[in-house]
């Protein structure tokens, strides 16, 4: 694609034509604290070739998920994709095509996405899930939205053990459209009392199991209270992984199931792009942002596939849409369906079964550690540990031996008071010299 630089006479134009004076006011809604004072410290210009060079020192710093013991999850997981995966989403009817518009030109498209509901459906044991969201934050940020809508209330109470970054989106959006949140004090060991936030002016309670913490939890009663005063339960998730062995949030009474699948078909990808889940009782259909796709039959009784609703902006009037999300994850879902496939429902559990042995093995080990305490009772495949420094000097230490031994809670919750505590995540992919790595590296550092 060509950079076509634009001339002032092209700004100014511009600027007329949408009735500001400069391009500053653009950014009107962001703090003027934010705003840089002088252009980032940047060369103006380089060479293609110079680019490359200089992009290729900068990437030869980091240290590769895939070339030493890696233990970091926190909402992000190192899982295997089979080769499978990509060989099949890089075929070019796949990897090109877009927004199924056109049903009698995308029925592939269409029937995998229908897949994809229909296994996301069963995982979380909802009646029905959409075609997809951008990822798992974003998708939460809807899913309150959406409960707003249907209880015709304003209040959302979010959960300590809730992801910071999932809680930072829904505050953000909840701020903009002058929502209350209740967010609870970060919940280490997931005993936190959040039954006695719900009444009746709460419009639905986030509850995220396992949660950033590890901790599994049980979400009956905060259903039930919930339901009691006419609120919703929206239970969240960050590793669909755990869906192959915990209990469904469907069959715990959840009303709105969301979270983040990149851990099926989905590499790390430096963060992104990623795929958000998103479910809920067929009765609540209609509020739900995003598309769904339907299966039908064409006037000769073949069987065929359509976008059954598709309510954003751009489709009806925008007083009655539910979400203006521009797209959903395609290629990032046909990825999730391929793999989720070939893993069947007992390889799932399978997988599962694994995550969770290998994260009770590492447990074990690091529990014998001195200056190491477990703080979990119960977890699937990520835990807690309180160490005797703060933890993140302690990753830094450890990156230094060849070790990523996880995320350091104060990166995710600054100023809380939770330095010395490190989330430690162990799925299939780590082996018994990795976790052995990781034990000796903290016997040295420690």
């Amino acid at each position: 694609m060509r950079y076509l630089p634009l001339s002032d006479t092209d700004r100014s134009e511009m600027l007329a034509r949408i009735g500001v004076n400069h391009v500053d006011e653009l950014f009107a809604d962001v703090p003027k604290n934010l705003l840089l004072k002088e252009p980032v410290d940047l060369p103006r210009r380089k060479g293609e070739l110079e680019v490359e060079r200089i992009l290729s020192r900068m990437s030869s710093k980091n240290i590769s998920a895939s070339s030493v013991p890696f233990f970091v999850g926190a909402g992000a997981y190192k899982h295997h994709v089979p080769a499978t995966v990509d060989h099949l989403i890089q075929r070019s009817e796949f990897l090109t095509s877009y927004t199924p518009y056109q049903p009698e030109i995308a029925q592939g498209t269409l029937q995998y996405l229908f897949e994809f509901q229909t296994q996301v459906a069963a995982l979380t044991g909802m009646d029905v899930a959409n075609a997809s969201m951008y990822d798992g934050s974003t998708g939460t940020g809807e899913a309150v939205l959406m409960a707003h809508r249907v209880t015709k209330r304003r209040k959302a109470v979010l959960s300590g053990g809730l992801h910071p970054h999932y809680t930072d989106v829904v505050k953000t959006l909840s701020d903009m459209a002058s929502d209350e949140t209740i967010i609870l004090a970060p919940d280490v060991r997931g005993t936190e009392d959040i039954l006695s936030q719900i009444d009746d002016t709460t419009s639905c309670v986030v509850v995220q199991s396992p949660d950033v913490f590890g901790n599994v939890r049980d979400l009956k009663p905060i259903a039930d209270k919930a339901h009691q005063h006419g609120a919703l339960l929206i239970a969240v998730f960050t590793e669909v992984v755990s869906l192959g062995l915990l209990k469904s949030p469907g069959s715990m009474g959840a009303d709105i199931v969301v979270g983040e699948g990149q851990s099926i078909g989905n590499a790390l990808n430096f963060g992104g792009p990623y795929v958000g889940l998103f479910a809920t009782q067929s009765k609540y259909i209609r509020q739900m942002p995003g598309r769904l796709c339907g299966e039908t039959v064409d006037a000769d009784g073949n069987r065929g596939f359509v976008l059954t609703l598709s309510t954003r902006e751009q489709h009806i009037r925008r007083d009655k849409a539910t979400s203006n999300i521009c797209t959903n994850s395609g290629l990032c879902s046909l990825a999730f369906t391929i793999h989720m496939t070939l893993l069947g429902e007992k390889g799932l559990s399978r997988l599962a079964r694994i995550n969770h042995a290998n994260a009770v093995k590492l447990a074990d080990q690091l529990s014998q550690v001195k200056g190491v305490e477990v703080l979990n009772e119960t977890f699937f495949n990520e835990f807690t540990v309180k160490l005797a420094k703060p933890a993140a000097e302690v990753v830094e230490r450890l990156a230094e031996k060849g070790v990523l031994a996880g995320v350091p809670v104060s990166r995710l919750m600054p100023g809380a008071g939770l330095d010395n505590l490190l989330l430690v995540a162990s799925t299939e992919v780590n082996t018994d010299d990795d976790r052995a790595a990781l034990v000796a590296a903290l016997k040295e550092v420690l």
